[in-house]
């Protein structure tokens, strides 16, 4: 199976976080910038860098956007070059788009033109976005605060059958399911004898990284 492919547009604070933190787990990722000092900047980091204006069809059409993976579009202060740049990735066939809104408005007109997932950097950091767009286990997620997040984990094969008290999050990573989500309803305070099955959805409370240690040990 081939390695997962990212297009960033947009090399700024967000855009630059995320590239370097796909690139850190093993992904190949192209930048594109209109500012050639931002991609100058990036280019000895991600797999490949172009400096070119992200609204021209025929310019992102010549690069080959269409056979990426994943588009994210990390323009940060031109809503009308994010929302052009949406359009035309969509159009030329990018199989999941992600981008980044400056407000709640911009965040729902990218909506109403088939954006995947609209991105809210006060909300999402670059680098915990690089671990849910890479994680097919990581479903959504709602930070707390700066510490402490409340994450929808997919049940994977290895965990079917398994009781909470086997797996015991708790006592080995600091974090909780605090709620199972089964496709007959959900259980809210689940027991230590509760079951998982591969169909359910675990909702975990705890510190981003006892999250994330979770994760890597248990799930992936």
């Amino acid at each position: 199976m081939k390695n997962k492919q990212f297009v960033i547009v947009g090399l700024g604070r967000f855009g630059s976080s995320l590239g370097r933190e796909l690139i850190q787990l093993g992904y190949e990722v192209l930048g594109i910038d209109r500012d050639e000092e931002a991609v100058q900047e990036m280019s000895d980091v991600l797999t490949h860098t172009v400096s070119a204006d992200c609204t021209d069809e025929e310019a992102l059409r010549s690069l080959g956007v269409r056979n990426f993976d994943c588009g994210v579009v990390a323009i940060g202060d031109d809503i009308q070059s994010s929302i052009l740049t949406t359009i035309i990735l969509k159009d030329l066939g990018v199989k999941k788009v992600v981008a980044k809104a400056m407000s709640e408005l911009h965040g729902r007109v990218l909506e109403k033109i088939g954006v995947d997932r609209v991105v809210y950097p006060e909300r999402d950091m670059g680098i915990r976005v690089a671990h849910q767009l890479v994680s097919p286990n990581l479903l959504d997620y709602i930070e707390l605060s700066k510490e402490y997040t409340i994450a929808e984990l997919a049940v994977p094969k290895c965990l079917n059958g398994k009781s909470l008290s086997e797996i015991n999050p708790r006592a080995r990573f600091g974090c909780s399911i605090v709620a199972i989500n089964k496709p007959q309803g959900i259980i809210i305070a689940p027991t230590a004898t509760d079951i998982l099955s591969e169909r359910d959805v675990m909702v975990v409370i705890g510190t981003n990284n006892q999250i994330e240690q979770f994760e890597e040990a248990v799930i992936r």
